[in-house]
């Protein structure tokens, strides 16, 4: 966990506009990690699956240029002179990801938006469910030509669709859960270029994109 946090504040010393925290096993590890570096001026920007068939949890940050997020940088750096080298960091618990108690509620929002955008993978349109049930028929059609009989066929082929719809109905509702959550925080969802929904706090600008609009 030291490695983990050494690594996200040598970026952070760096002064750099974006940040990638280090891929994490789960979302509120990865969320922790996102919470201590807005205290140092950062705010949350994305997050996505990647690494080996996508187990691992990665958030971008972007440097925030209002004068509050400075004064949370300097305000971090006088508390804890020795962040990444043993001390302190703020937030979390020393040697750990585990947040503190005053600052569990903010890295259980920052799990939400995590969370949020990473089933956005679980989640698919009208067209993309199209692609999907129709590669299980290409399956189902090729296991038949491969000398299976038909009643096996059709089963695998059924059973990946069943799969597959499966997970698009828990992501559905999962998201739908953080955007109640998000929401009733006084978060407002937006579009960003790509279309994809975010949730930003009132007033803040969407991180790393120039334009924004209503959801």
């Amino acid at each position: 966990m030291e490695r983990h946090i050494a690594e996200v504040l040598e970026q952070i010393a760096r002064q750099q506009d974006i940040i990638e925290i280090t891929p994490q096993g789960s979302a509120s590890k990865a969320a922790a990690l996102a919470h201590m570096a807005e205290q140092y001026g950062y705010t949350y920007g994305m997050a996505y699956r990647t690494g080996f068939k996508n187990s691992l949890v990665q958030v971008r940050m972007y440097r925030d240029p209002g004068p509050d997020a400075r004064v949370r940088e300097a305000a971090a750096i006088a508390a804890h002179p020795r962040a990444g080298n043993g001390g302190t960091v703020p937030g979390l618990k020393r040697g750990s990801l585990k947040p503190l108690p005053e600052a569990a509620g903010a890295v259980a929002v920052l799990k939400d938006l995590v969370t949020f955008d990473v089933m956005a993978l679980y989640v698919a349109d009208r067209s993309q469910k199209l692609l999907v049930y129709l590669a299980c028929a290409v399956l189902s059609v090729l296991m038949f030509v491969d000398n299976r009989s038909p009643v096996e066929a059709v089963a695998s082929g059924g059973a990946v669709a069943l799969l597959c719809t499966v997970a698009f109905k828990v992501g559905t509702v999962r998201r739908r859960m953080i955007t109640q959550r998000l929401t009733a925080a006084g978060f407002l969802a937006v579009r960003d270029e790509q279309g994809d929904r975010r949730f930003l706090r009132p007033g803040q600008q969407l991180p790393g994109h120039s334009n924004r609009s209503a959801a």
